[in-house]
């Protein structure tokens, strides 16, 4: 269809069909810019495939359907892009008001408990013996991962592990201290 032994050109068919093309994408895109995008797209993958259109191929109507084709991938991908998008501020919206909530219900009586050092001190004993170390040199002692994993001889993600597995049984340990513990130890 398009090669240097024919009547018609490459550069013809661009100079003839590049406006309406975009003109057929801005309706359905509302971007000049993404519009301009996708039909050069088009003709991109039409110079690719000149050689396989035969000269019964219609130019019109592969323009046409191709450009339709890539303006119909553009808007499911933004429209899959937006759903995301909103399922995430959803969730963010949610957890904000789960906080808002859970602080407004946090009773403030826990920060005045004299033996709150005490409650902690025997929540953090409950831990296993290596996830108890590993924790008191995070938190109390203040030392990067790194370290504690130098100094015991282990990997970063064992210690990793032990203090997702501290967190976890402190948090079940002292439900109704842990905003203070996250307070006091964060």
């Amino acid at each position: 269809m398009i090669n240097d032994n024919n009547k018609i050109s490459f550069e013809e068919i661009y100079i003839t069909y590049f406006s309406r093309m975009k003109n057929f994408a801005l309706e359905y895109i509302y971007s000049e810019q993404d519009s301009e995008n996708i039909v050069q797209d088009v003709f991109m993958e039409l110079w690719e495939k000149k050689e396989a259109l035969t000269i019964h191929t219609n130019l019109i109507a592969y323009l046409f359907t191709a450009t339709k084709n890539r303006c119909i991938d553009f808007l499911r991908h933004k429209v899959l892009v937006k759903e995301v998008a909103d399922k995430l501020q959803e969730e963010h919206l949610l957890m904000l008001k789960m906080n808002f909530h859970s602080l407004e219900a946090l009773n403030q009586d826990i920060f005045y408990e004299n033996n709150i050092e005490d409650i902690i001190a025997k929540a953090i004993d409950t831990l296993p013996e290596k996830c108890r170390e590993i924790f008191i040199k995070s938190k109390f002692e203040q030392k990067k991962q790194k370290e504690i994993a130098a100094e015991l001889n282990i990997t970063i993600n064992t210690v990793e592990t032990q203090m997702g597995i501290a967190y976890k049984k402190l948090k079940a340990e002292l439900k109704e201290y842990f905003p203070l513990l996250v307070f006091l130890l964060g």
